[in-house]
């Protein structure tokens, strides 16, 4: 009882900053000029038609991350204090509160992920909005080489301090990796991270997506007995579900790299904490063919001088390139990533019920 009381009590609080934070957000950043600036420069050469479909989607305010991470880490905090102060509130409310979010075992390297790459995201943001630098934006170089710090961060942690050096594959049984283990989770974070920042393109697409995830792994852990983290994931859906209110067509704020690193790195670590990592690929797979589509685009550039098997990569704009509307896009995404999302959930849960 005193773990649904405590995974309430947090969404009950985020609620309430995620309602009154929000829309006055909304308009700060507008007065203040932290819009999107639509970018002219691809991976490789230009991309103007990109440019061209989106021009109508310039300056739409796109630092949200700042009050996303902020309510999060504030609830964290109540939820610190509330910790400490457990028996006096017990006496007040009946109810005990004797755990808070800030936890080494389950939320420490999940919180620090979620910060950490949220700063290479904002760092990011911010060169876009400004329009700082010849292609206003961080290169792509730097950006993995900062991913590929944390990421060796965590995966020390994991394989060395934590001992983690298995897998679990579904109908056979554990897999010990040894010392493989941590470039597989460096491969996994950063691979997670940016297929979530390149399917960010189109109004509530990735959002959902996340949600969705979010949502999965709420039921994993709480199932796995990881009550605090399950309380994080759900949290993290109602301060998303408050963000996609304002995120669906016409969006009046957008992710942008910030938080679709964030969030991406964040579940791609929590999906190694639960040991459910075949699951989190089959959730994931409209991300990998975004990606997969942008790899094959840059390639055939590179390689068949200039010509492209897409009008545009990620693969979602390609459609939009070809004449779908946005809206039908995003939705036909959303149907796929609920299948997935349920079909990895189950593979997830097999043998744990």
């Amino acid at each position: 009882m005193s773990n649904l009381i405590f995974i309430l009590t947090s969404l009950i609080i985020t609620a309430l900053l995620t309602i009154i934070i929000m829309p006055a957000s909304i308009r700060l950043f507008t007065r203040l000029g932290l819009g999107k600036n639509i970018r002219s420069e691809g991976l490789v050469w230009k991309a103007i038609e990109f440019s061209q479909l989106h021009a109508a989607k310039r300056w739409t305010p796109t630092m949200w991350w700042v009050i996303i991470i902020w309510i999060i880490l504030f609830v964290i905090l109540i939820s610190v204090i509330m910790q400490y102060f457990w028996k006096n509130l017990a006496d007040i409310f009946w109810v005990s509160f004797k755990y808070s979010l800030w936890n080494r075992k389950e939320t420490y390297i999940v919180i620090f992920t979620l910060v950490s790459v949220g700063i290479i995201g904002m760092i990011d943001d911010y060169l876009n909005v400004k329009e700082i630098g010849k292609t206003k934006w961080l290169s792509a170089k730097v950006k993995m080489f900062l991913l590929i710090i944390f990421a060796f961060a965590w995966a020390y942690w994991f394989s060395i301090k934590l001992e983690y050096t298995e897998i679990s594959i579904p109908f056979y049984g554990h897999i010990d990796i040894w010392y493989f283990y941590i470039p597989l989770f460096i491969l996994i974070v950063i691979s997670a991270a940016n297929s979530v920042n390149m399917t960010d393109g189109l109004d509530g697409l990735a959002g959902w997506l996340l949600l969705f995830q979010f949502l999965a792994y709420w039921a994993i852990t709480y199932i796995q007995w990881m009550f605090i983290l399950s309380a994080f994931c759900l949290i993290t859906v109602w301060v998303l579900m408050g963000f996609l209110w304002y995120n669906i067509h016409p969006a009046k704020i957008f992710m942008w790299d910030t938080w679709s690193l964030a969030l991406g790195a964040t579940l791609a670590v929590i999906a190694m904490m639960t040991d459910t990592l075949l699951a989190f690929i089959i959730m994931s797979s409209i991300f990998i063919g975004e990606t997969l589509s942008v790899i094959i685009q840059m390639l055939s550039k590179r390689f068949r001088n200039g010509k492209k098997v897409f009008r545009i990569a990620p693969f979602h704009h390609h459609l939009e390139a070809i004449g779908w509307d946005e809206e039908t896009i995003v939705m036909r995404f959303w149907l796929i990533g609920m299948i997935l999302t349920i079909t990895g959930t189950i593979v997830a849960l097999i043998g744990r019920i």
